[in-house]
């Protein structure tokens, strides 16, 4: 609960550094699958629930990993936007890991399924805010400015699809990671 906590703090105090630098504008609304991920891993730390839980786990791990593998940084290290990064990033995976790995919250059998119809649901909804808003939320219209696995998936928009192969991937691979804590009922 206490690690809940804090993330939901720390995200607080991001915004209100964020937007008080830069305002509030269409691109920097918080509508990343991170921001999402790091606010479902919030509710999950505070209510167990696993729809929470299993997005979190799932979509949390697989794309704050990939961030902080590949990291996209708009600020120069060590100043706190990059520091920010960092803690919120692994904050989301160590948030999900703990829900999972900690005993408090297992996996529901068809997790895997749930969370990737959930991934997907949501990259749909962002899909038609980038093309109402010409923003690029989620990478869906061009990749990003640093190196990423997504230069080697083909130009926009062939790398869509491998994209959402690849997740599926790492999806499954989380669940055979999780298998042994995953519950047998739904």
């Amino acid at each position: 609960m206490a690690l809940g906590w804090g993330l939901a703090l720390n995200e607080l105090a991001w915004w209100g550094f964020r937007y008080g630098h830069e305002g509030v504008h269409l691109r920097n609304l918080p509508l990343q699958l991170c921001d999402v991920t790091l606010w479902v891993t919030v509710l999950g730390c505070l209510t167990l629930y696993s729809p929470f839980v299993e997005f979190a786990y799932f979509a949390g791990i697989a794309g704050a990993g990939m961030a902080l593998v590949t990291p996209d940084l708009w600020s120069p290290w060590p100043s706190y936007p990059a520091l920010y990064f960092f803690v919120v990033h692994g904050g989301i995976v160590a948030g999900a890991a703990v829900l999972v790995f900690g005993g408090d919250a297992p996996l529901r059998a068809g997790a895997m399924g749930r969370a990737y119809g959930m991934l997907l649901g949501y990259a749909a909804a962002v899909g038609a805010v980038n093309a109402v808003c010409g923003t690029n939320f989620m990478y869906l219209c061009r990749k990003p400015a640093n190196a990423s696995p997504l230069d080697a998936l083909g130009p926009w928009p062939v790398y869509l699809a491998p994209g959402a192969a690849l997740a599926l991937a790492l999806f499954w691979l989380l669940g055979l990671a999780a298998r042994p804590r995953t519950q047998a009922s739904s």
